[in-house]
This record gives structure tokens, sequence and C-alpha cells, in this order.
């Protein structure tokens, strides 16, 4: 791929993860004066990327605009998380992790069967807006909806807010799941918040009420995890922690 220097420098992190699948020439005035390319062993790269540099923040020493965030997404199979101006990449998560989603997504679809509300598993867009120009796009590891037929556009996606949310840690996303993801929730009408912990075996349970914190509870192996919204919705954490 062939592009000027101007263009790598408004779109440098989009073009630091294209390398990792081909090299970047960089042209200025029409002469070639360098090239960016993988390191060797780019899978092992794009691990370490993942793992360490998780934040594609730095659009030519700025924020993103989600305009931006959409022209990357669409050009790219890769997942991305866009929240405060900020892109963050969506490493393939870890066995651990989808142990502990699999069960959960098991637990949560039996209970809301026959009632209105439907459990989603990832990947699955969530758009939140704290005002009008606030967009933020996230990809919770499970949502619960009780509005999905009312808030669908016509290309099929919803835009509504979910009722309850789980986030699943791992180590790379951590800090942004118990930090920026649990303000985003709180403050754009989220009910309910549960952040899991497979590290810990732990699960924490938020209650929001008008954008603040109404209630929380930490449950630890091998009590049951219960729903303050959903009554009678109990999670026994020695079956999601083996």
């Amino acid at each position: 791929m062939i592009v000027s220097s101007t263009e790598v420098q408004n779109n440098f992190g989009k073009y630091l993860m294209l390398a990792a699948k081909e090299d970047i020439i960089i042209t200025r005035n029409g002469m070639v004066i360098a090239k960016l390319t993988a390191v060797e062993g780019a899978g092992a790269g794009e691990e370490r990327i993942s793992e360490n540099l998780t934040k594609y923040g730095w659009y030519g020493g700025r924020k993103a605009t989600y305009e931006e965030f959409l022209e990357l997404s669409r050009n790219s199979e890769d997942r991305y998380e866009y929240i405060d101006g900020e892109i963050y990449y969506l490493a393939s998560p870890k066995t651990a992790h989808q142990l502990v989603l699999t069960e959960l997504l098991v637990i949560f679809h039996n209970w809301f069967q026959e009632k209105e509300c439907r459990p989603l598993v990832a990947p699955y867009d969530i758009t939140l807006r704290r005002h009008e120009k606030d967009i933020n796009v996230v990809q919770p590891d499970l949502v619960v909806i009780c509005d999905l037929e009312e808030k669908l556009d016509d290309g099929d996606y919803y835009r509504g807010v979910p009722t309850l949310v789980v986030e699943v840690l791992s180590e790379g996303t951590r800090s942004k799941d118990m930090v920026k993801k649990l303000d985003l929730y709180m403050s754009c009408g989220v009910t309910e918040y549960w952040i899991v912990n497979p590290a810990n075996r732990e699960v924490t349970v938020y209650l929001f009420q008008d954008k603040d914190i109404a209630n929380t509870a930490t449950y630890r192996k091998p009590e049951h995890a219960q729903s303050f919204h959903f009554k009678g919705l109990s999670v026994e954490l020695a079956r999601i922690f083996i």
C-alpha cells in the first residue's frame, strides 16, 4: 500500500494496524521516504499490541472523530470500541473468558425464556450517548435488552439502551471495564452492570439510578450473584468459575 506522509500522520493508528498485514510505503511530494512494516513474527506482534497498546486514540496527536472510527471499523475485520473520542482495539478473548461467558449466556438465556427481555452476546454494537454529540460505541460481553423490537432501526441495528450489561474482565480490558465503562453505562441510562472477574472468581453488581450508583454487591465463589433489578435472577459462581 502506498500512502502520503500527511495521510499517515493524520491516521497513524489505522496504518499502524494495517502494517501488521502488509507493508505501508510512505511518500512525500511523490518520492518514497519510508516504509512501515511489521516486525518479525507479525502474529506475536499483533498479540503484544492487543495486550499492551489497547487504546488507539492518537490520530495525528488528537482524539479520533466518530467518522474516523466508522471508517476504521468498515475497513477492518478487527473489532473496536469508541469511548470518549478514543478507539480501543478488542483482542481475541482467551479461553477462561469464553468459558465464563458461555456459562453466563446459558444461565441468562434459560432465565429470560418467555419473558419480554432478551440476552444477547458479543460481538454486538451498542451505541450510547451522554448527549446528542457524545457518541460512544461499545461491544459488551453480554447485554439484556427489554425494548429490542421497538428500538431496531431500518438496518437491523439496536439503537436503545440495554437494561443490564455484563463485562467479563481480561488483562487488557480491566481498567477500561472497571472505570471508563462503568461511568459510561451509569451516565447513559443502563440500570444494572455486572463486572465478572475470572482471576479472583468474583462478581460485582452495580445498580444505577438517576445516573448514580444506588447499590452495589460483590459475590465470591461459591456464593450466588443476585440481580437487583431482575428479582430471582441468580448465578451460581461455582458453575461459571471452574
